[in-house]
């Protein structure tokens, strides 16, 4: 089936809470203008560079999401654009995207990574560290991110029980938080493979790539 074909299946089986991410790394300008032109608005990039190209290339109302580990470095290529930075996992890059915000006279909004896989390779945090960078002075200081809400990434696996718990784990963590941090409100859950599991769990936020744009010959 085609992009626009593929994004109208998904979009008529996502309940409406539900925010669509098509995540649209190492493919090319065309295919993203196929989704815009069927209404879809907002996009995932996982490589800094990458993302910039297409924003320079592409329709400007569109919201870039930066989904990938993020170097601090690099925030300052894409602090004047990006609407989302999904992969924050230390009180240092929200400075360092605060201070490249600041510069642009800008909100970013972030979403801290829960670590919930059992591999060493995943990145985040583990969910007493975040309740200690959101209760710090530091964090307070910091007048130009919003932090909205957690993003999580479950073990690469078949067993859905230990996904499910996974998921259902963070969903649980991210209510407690929310009964004392009123603006996280974005659960960022569920992948191509999964997401209908995570929607079950509690999602609020889903990123897309495979099912909509075909298979990827590179990560």
């Amino acid at each position: 089936m085609s992009i626009s074909e593929n994004l109208k299946n998904i979009k008529s089986s996502l309940p409406e809470h539900i925010s669509l991410v098509a995540v649209s790394k190492t493919k090319p300008a065309t295919a993203i203008q196929e989704a815009y032109d069927v209404g879809q608005r907002i996009f995932g990039e996982n490589k800094i560079q990458e993302m910039v190209d297409k924003y320079n290339e592409l329709p400007k109302d569109i919201k870039w999401h930066m989904i990938g580990h993020l170097q601090r470095n690099k925030v300052k290529y894409m602090a004047h654009f990006v609407d989302l930075i999904h992969g924050v996992d230390s009180i240092k890059t929200l400075k360092e995207i605060d201070k490249q915000a600041k510069k642009h006279h800008r909100i970013i909004n972030c979403l801290l990574q829960a670590k919930i896989a059992e591999e060493d390779s995943k990145f985040g945090l583990s969910f007493t560290v975040i309740k200690e960078i959101l209760a710090s002075e530091e964090f307070k200081a910091l007048e130009n991110i919003k932090v909205i809400g957690l993003m999580g990434m479950s073990t690469f696996t078949d067993n859905t029980d230990q996904i499910k718990s996974e998921f259902s784990n963070l969903n649980s963590f991210f209510k407690e938080l929310g009964t004392q941090h009123e603006t996280l409100n974005v659960l960022s859950i569920g992948m191509s493979g999964d997401y209908p599991l995570a929607i079950d769990c509690g999602s609020t936020m889903v990123r897309i790539g495979s099912a909509i744009f075909g298979n990827r010959e590179y990560q």
